[in-house]
């Protein structure tokens, strides 16, 4: 099982020692950071499952901080590390979108029990993802989007639902009747090469991303099947 990774973001370097052995020892993934920017830099490729952040940075506000974490991940766990304990700055703190605050002086384990803690609540409540993976594709029904190796597809109408289709089953095969039944139900009137011309467009827009794969089987005299690829 993976272990949680825990973004660590405080600049004394004593404090942040005594509670990477501690969030270690108790199977979290931790990776310090001394400064509050670059771990933004880093949240514009990557999410970890929670982030202890300390108020006091010397480069920025963690408040201010906290919100341009919260502006990328809106559900990102985060829980304040300070040497403030008035009760204005915890409740600007929680205000701003913080699910947590710990004063210092503080117990390591109990930094670490309270961040188990905000794993097991965001996991209990969290929303099913819309996205379905089917090798290097990922289709977002909601959004009406198929990526092909992280890159969106600019797929019309019937092109979408036909790929839809197709990855939602990988390796079956469809005749050209049942596609047609399927992706245009609704329209006045199909030939079968409707399908095929549908096939050769979406192969070719395939191809202009990866032209060393291509995912869509022909099945002659059957129909189309899309690989697992």
């Amino acid at each position: 099982m993976q272990q949680p990774q825990v973004w660590l973001v405080e600049d004394e370097q004593g404090i942040a020692d005594t509670l990477i052995y501690t969030l270690q020892l108790e199977g979290f993934t931790v990776e310090l950071f001394a400064r509050g920017l670059p771990a933004l830099e880093k949240a514009r490729q990557q999410r970890p499952d929670a982030v202890i952040l300390d108020v006091g940075l010397p480069d920025i506000s963690g408040f201010e901080r906290c919100r341009q974490l919260l502006e990328r991940h809106p559900a990102l766990p985060i829980l304040f590390l300070t040497a403030r304990s008035d009760e204005v700055d915890r409740l600007l703190g929680l205000e701003i979108g913080a699910d947590d605050y710990v004063a210092k002086p503080f117990s390591p384990r109990e930094v670490s029990a309270r961040v188990r803690t905000l794993l097991r609540r965001v996991k209990k409540f969290a929303a099913p993802s819309p996205v379905v993976r089917t090798g290097h594709f990922e289709l977002n029904e909601p959004a009406a989007q198929i990526a092909w190796f992280g890159t969106p597809l600019s797929l019309t109408r019937y092109e979408f639902l036909l790929l839809k289709t197709l990855l939602l089953s990988p390796e079956r095969v469809y005749s050209r009747q049942q596609l047609m039944d399927i992706v245009w139900s609704d329209a006045q009137e199909t030939f079968d090469r409707t399908v095929d011309t549908h096939i050769k467009t979406l192969r070719a827009k395939l191809r202009a991303i990866n032209s060393d794969l291509s995912p869509i089987n022909t099945h002659r005299g059957m129909g189309y099947s899309l690989r697992s690829v």
